[in-house]
């Protein structure tokens, strides 16, 4: 919602983002969650921003964005239709998946690491890496400056009156900072299987 903002409307007008013409653009472009070989890929006008949303753009004014209750509460509709649609089951990641989008769900893993290896697991997931791994290190001013955004919505999003960041109280804490990507779907898919027998 907050890239098809900004391609659509623009920044928010001294900071303030006018709720309802947000979730009406989502609705007319649309903003999507499409199911494609068994993951959903975020769309917005049929076309996959996967890529896109994770820019340093787009994370600058997430917060701004998903403070606005309006598109809080539409966006989990459609979450929460998404999911319905895949009677299997879905794994889903997110700052408020397990305390308010699904707080009935069966397992929470609420994962965390240091803010320079969140830093550069994104930069490396811009550039098309994956970005889950521990491994290459981009330069000290790129890391430095993608850790102080991350670390800037971060307090925005914890400290917000609606759906702040925070664990659900029955969620797992797992600190992947020296995990490889493979060693955290490993711990994750352990905890599953201790959960769901069988």
């Amino acid at each position: 919602m907050t890239l098809a903002a900004l391609d659509n409307i623009g920044e928010g007008g001294q900071g303030k983002w006018e709720a309802q013409k947000i979730v009406n653009l989502g609705q007319t472009l649309p903003v999507q969650l499409v199911l494609a070989e068994g993951a959903f890929i975020p769309t917005v006008a049929g076309v996959d921003v996967e890529e896109a949303i994770r820019s340093e753009r787009v994370t600058r004014q997430v917060s701004a964005v998903a403070a606005l209750p309006e598109v809080r509460a539409w966006v989990n509709a459609q979450q929460r239709r998404a999911a319905q649609a895949y009677p299997a089951g879905v794994v889903v990641d997110g700052r408020d998946i397990g305390t308010v989008v699904f707080p009935e769900a069966p397992l929470k893993v609420f994962l965390t690491a240091l803010a320079d290896e969140r830093a550069r697991r994104r930069i490396t997931q811009r550039k098309g890496g994956g970005g889950g791994g521990v491994g290459q290190t981009p330069d000290e001013a790129t890391l430095r400056r993608e850790s102080e955004v991350l670390a800037a919505r971060d307090a925005a999003d914890a400290s917000r009156a609606v759906a702040p960041l925070r664990p659900a109280a029955d969620a797992v804490l797992l600190d992947t900072t020296h995990l490889s990507f493979e060693d955290q779907v490993a711990r994750i898919v352990a905890l599953a299987r201790e959960r769901f027998p069988g």
